[in-house]
């Protein structure tokens, strides 16, 4: 993949030599049940207790307080799931920007008659704290709120709707994925009653998540059986990729002051290009409180489809909008939800800077994106040499 640039990185991470080099134990000499009594299973165990008393340790929590789970859906939905249910929960407040993850197991409840209202954010993806503590009613059991949105970037004020929340006994729950590495996250900072992790985000194996359950927090589980996780989540652990996730985090906690920093320096250099070399386009989150490492750009009179399709053939890895809903031609309910106009809501792309981002890259970005632009605003030149590379990111990114 030589020349290629690597800007997905809110969509999926490689795993680091690090967090493989800690995974490889329990691929061979150490690879056995974690549940069983014998020595090899006492083996498996320690690498198992030593995980969850790092992650508890990196996130300020008690190491009883840290369940582990297949990713971050299955984290968000035994959160909002588990805790609806166990609680009898008859009324849920969430936000029209959150996660698939989140919004789908909204519709189940919603299924089981339970009321979901969705708040409204404002241009740059902000909730209000006035409308939140509006919408929190005598019969609202459940919270859930993402911390930074995984498309815009933007950061909720998450410890203050938390304590709004916490002052009425309302469970909050609070989708983390897009944090570690790029923003503090720490449970007793947010006051956060349950929060969710995956390890793919942070340079970490795929298949590997974190639920942080605040000690006394009610919850039912989704997956019966074997009674691991504090019974929370049953099925034989992977000591393996939980090996991996907890030193994926410890890197990213531990490398935070210096790699959030040079993210954003490489975001502020980018999306100072983009605003100065190319017409029609605008920073969608533009004020808001943001990830250092997003950006979330709108191109006029172009499509997202024939955006990705040119700038993948052009050696750019990038997504439309959330990765895991970028394969429909659908504008992103994100923009949508923040009133975008319509060449905003389908012209919109989404760069995302980390580890395989340097300035090197940054400067060739920089470099290619005004050009690729340009050509691609004139339809005819750029169809008379490109048009069978077009039509074939079209019928990919459709699929």
């Amino acid at each position: 993949m030589t020349g290629r640039i690597y800007l997905d990185h809110a969509a999926t991470t490689p795993v680091r030599d690090e967090v493989l080099a800690a995974m490889l134990p329990y691929f061979g000499e150490a690879g056995f049940n974690a549940s069983s009594l014998h020595a090899e299973g006492r083996s498996a165990r320690a690498g198992l207790d030593g995980a969850r008393e790092r992650v508890a340790r990196l996130l300020g929590a008690r190491t009883r307080e840290i369940v582990f789970t297949g990713g971050g859906s299955e984290s968000d939905n035994l959160a909002i799931l588990g805790a609806a249910r166990a609680r009898d929960a008859r009324h849920i407040v969430s936000a029209a920007t959150e996660h698939h993850a989140v919004l789908h197991a909204l519709d189940v409840l919603r299924a089981e008659g339970r009321e979901v209202t969705l708040l409204p954010v404002d241009a740059a993806g902000r909730i209000s704290l006035d409308e939140f503590r509006t919408a929190l009613r005598p019969d609202t059991g459940l919270v859930t709120l993402m911390l930074a949105n995984n498309e815009l970037g933007t950061i909720h004020p998450i410890a203050e709707l938390a304590a709004l929340a916490r002052e009425r006994g309302i469970l909050f729950h609070t989708d983390a994925v897009q944090a570690p590495g790029r923003i503090r996250c720490d449970v007793a900072e947010l006051g956060v009653d349950l929060l969710t992790l995956s390890a793919h985000k942070f340079y970490g194996p795929k298949g590997a998540g974190v639920l942080y359950v605040r000690e006394g927090t009610p919850l039912v589980p989704l997956v019966v059986g074997g009674g691991q996780e504090a019974g929370l989540r049953a099925g034989t652990e992977n000591v393996a990729a939980i090996a991996g996730l907890a030193r994926a985090l410890e890197l990213a906690v531990l490398e935070l002051p210096d790699e959030a920093p040079r993210l954003a320096a490489l975001r502020e250099r980018f999306e100072e290009t983009v605003l100065r070399e190319i017409p029609g386009t605008r920073i969608n989150g533009a004020g808001a409180r943001r990830l250092p490492s997003l950006s979330s750009v709108a191109f006029d009179e172009l499509g997202a489809a024939e955006l990705l399709a040119r700038l993948d053939l052009e050696g750019l890895a990038v997504s439309a909008g959330s990765a895991c809903s970028s394969g429909a031609v659908e504008p992103s309910h994100v923009l949508v939800a923040t009133g975008a106009p319509a060449w905003v809501a389908n012209g919109t792309i989404r760069f995302s800077f980390g580890r395989l981002t340097g300035e090197e890259e940054t400067s060739e970005l920089c470099r290619r994106l005004p050009g690729i632009l340009k050509e691609m605003r004139e339809p005819a030149r750029f169809l008379g040499t490109n048009a069978v590379g077009l039509t074939m990111g079209r019928s990919e990114v459709g699929r």
